[in-house]
């Protein structure tokens, strides 16, 4: 069993989900918003990158919800033959064009302020775009971000009003700058092909070790002398992210209150990573994420089920996915959180 600690540690470590991004963005910039430092600091704000093609294919403005797409790319490009895991991330022409290693879909109400997170699992399979043709689901991305849009909004039936993205060297630069997460573990864990080593117990993670946690899809922990793989593959590893967005949004905000001078440092770490749409204002963003400060972040994984299409194991939607989705849609009430 993989856990997060409540009271994080706070120095150079830490992992994040490779799409957490702009929630630490707008965490960070809440706080900098109380301190008076939003003004200073607005030009960098204003510098953030936007992603034209993907808002092309955003859905129109909603009264009562938004939807936000949290897209973690495996983009290589920016990778350091220096770096300690460059063996692991590899370089930019290492991979057949780039792909969406995590999706995520955050909702916010703005009657109430809650927010709620699902993730979306890369091997689940789906129309892409507006297409007749099948495949994963992270496939869409390498067609073009609207694509990705266009996708996620056809297989799950919610409307997707902004987009949020960050690479791999992004999200190890945004790790590093937020200071720390205590990440749990109940036995020693490993992914030989991430690199990933901890002890049983709690750690820090920096950067590096961060992204191999997030990465990690061939999870294994020793129990009772044995090295077990975690046989939930892709579900697994999607729990373990929702986790952590939750403790890491509070470390960050966290880590920041008790140090105000570091928010220049964490907003130009996070900033400096992220891609978002152009009509996503991020100072009225990072007010809406308030409850996330505190932790309240509702977390919830989509039924889905194991499947093989031409010789392949893939994910299809389950139909216990109704409720959720139907929520995400704005047509129905939140689900409840199994204990």
């Amino acid at each position: 069993m993989v856990t997060t600690n409540e009271t994080p540690r706070r120095r150079k470590n830490s992992w994040l989900n490779a799409l957490l991004t702009l929630v630490i963005a707008a965490l960070v910039t809440t706080i900098a918003g109380t301190n008076g430092l939003v003004r200073a600091l607005r030009s960098e704000l204003d510098g953030v990158k936007r992603e034209s093609v993907a808002t092309t294919a955003l859905s129109p403005a909603h009264p009562d919800f938004e939807n936000y797409l949290f897209v973690g790319s495996d983009s290589r490009a920016g990778s350091d033959p220096s770096d300690p895991d460059y063996n692991n991330v590899g370089a930019e022409g290492d991979i057949g064009g780039q792909r969406s290693d995590t999706l995520m879909v955050m909702h916010y109400v703005k009657a109430t302020g809650t927010v709620s997170l699902l993730s979306i699992p890369r091997d689940l399979w789906v129309y892409i775009g507006d297409g007749d043709e099948s495949q994963r689901v992270n496939t869409a991305y390498q067609l073009g971000t609207d694509v990705l849009v266009r996708t996620v909004q056809r297989a799950l039936n919610i409307p997707i009003h902004h987009y949020v993205e960050i690479d791999f060297q992004g999200f190890k630069t945004i790790v590093d700058s937020v200071g720390g997460v205590s990440v749990c573990v109940d036995h020693a864990s490993r992914d030989k092909h991430t690199g990933l080593f901890m002890k049983p117990g709690c750690s820090t993670l920096d950067g590096v070790e961060a992204l191999a946690f997030a990465r990690s899809r061939f999870f294994e922990q020793k129990i009772d002398g044995d090295w077990q793989v975690d046989g939930s593959s892709d579900i697994g590893r999607t729990a373990r992210q929702r986790l952590f967005v939750q403790a890491l949004a509070k470390s960050a905000v966290l880590g920041v209150s008790d140090n105000p001078f570091s928010v220049g440092s964490v907003i130009e770490g996070a900033l400096g990573a992220v891609m978002v749409d152009e009509q996503l204002n991020l100072i009225e963003f990072g007010k809406k994420m308030r409850p996330a400060a505190s932790g309240k972040i509702a977390s919830f994984p989509l039924a889905v089920y194991g499947d093989t299409i031409g010789g392949n194991s893939v994910l299809q939607l389950g139909e216990d996915a109704a409720e959720l989705l139907a929520f995400f849609a704005g047509t129905g009430p939140r689900p409840v959180l199994n204990p």
